[in-house]
């Protein structure tokens, strides 16, 4: 029987937010190493993983097809699926499709109101959710459910991470479109806005407040790796970085910097 798949993703991690968190249950899983996202922002780099790659290292002398063959055989490994290979992903190039076709019930729980069920990404999904709360890793972790005669895929995107990294937003500045919810941004348009920059000491509480947040998604992480069948493979990383003031940036999207890109990756299988 094929291993069951837990793909998490911490929406807006930086490398060194979760490097210098208490990250004893990821610990358990492996631990991460510095990896650079293929986007800046959160939809097109969810579409990214789903297509079966992950963060890249940005290695250097090679053709970067061969880099991502080489990602795709990896699911060899993961998965224990002998005959898996970058052809399996053609021409759908679907991680979740070629699970499907492999028997794996596919899931996912997302946080973000730009994944929602109705975009494109809930393709080759069995059960897709949007969850109500932005913050709710517990009840994703409630949901998660295991069938010892079919091995799945769960793929869930954490909201903890994402500014305001689980603060009161009404106790900081309001920033259009920074949620990731963009269904009121039009009401914005063509009238003055009151957005106000943050000064360094709220970059520097914000930063502190993301590596907060993974360190209370660390310790949800325990619940869930016990509910996982040995054998299990976990996958935990970022979509991408952020700014906290750095080159004079703040958050990610269209934003050219290093810290956007740069992202934790770490995995292995509950032994």
């Amino acid at each position: 029987m094929s291993n069951n798949l837990i793909f998490i993703v911490m929406d807006s991690c930086r490398f060194d937010s979760y490097a210098a968190a208490r990250t004893p249950n990821m610990d358990r899983i492996g631990i991460g190493d510095r990896r650079y996202a293929y986007a800046s922002w959160t939809s097109p780099s969810h579409y990214t993983y789903l297509m079966g790659m992950i963060p890249h290292d940005s290695p250097k002398g090679v053709f970067a097809s061969e880099v991502y063959k080489k990602d795709f055989v990896r699911w060899v490994d993961r998965l224990g699926v002998d005959d898996m290979s970058f052809k399996s992903f053609v021409p759908t190039l679907s991680l979740p499709k070629v699970l499907q076709d492999e028997g794996y019930r596919t899931v996912a729980r997302v946080s973000l109101p730009v994944l929602n069920p109705m975009s494109h990404l809930n393709r080759h999904f069995d059960d897709y959710k949007l969850m109500s709360n932005h913050n709710d890793f517990g009840g994703i972790i409630k949901e998660v459910e295991f069938d010892e005669d079919e091995p799945s895929f769960h793929f869930l995107n954490l909201g903890e991470t994402h500014y305001p990294y689980m603060l009161d937003p009404g106790s900081l500045p309001h920033i259009s479109g920074v949620h990731g919810v963009f269904k009121r941004m039009d009401d914005d348009l063509g009238k003055p806005t009151e957005d106000v920059f943050f000064d360094d000491d709220q970059m520097k509480m914000l930063h502190q407040q993301q590596i907060k947040t993974v360190e209370h998604v660390d310790g949800l992480l325990d619940e869930l790796i016990s509910k996982a069948p040995v054998g299990t493979h976990f996958i935990i990383t970022a979509d991408h970085g952020e700014c906290f003031g750095e080159g004079g940036y703040f958050g990610h999207g269209p934003i050219v910097h290093e810290k956007v890109l740069e992202v934790p990756f770490l995995e292995g299988k509950k032994r």
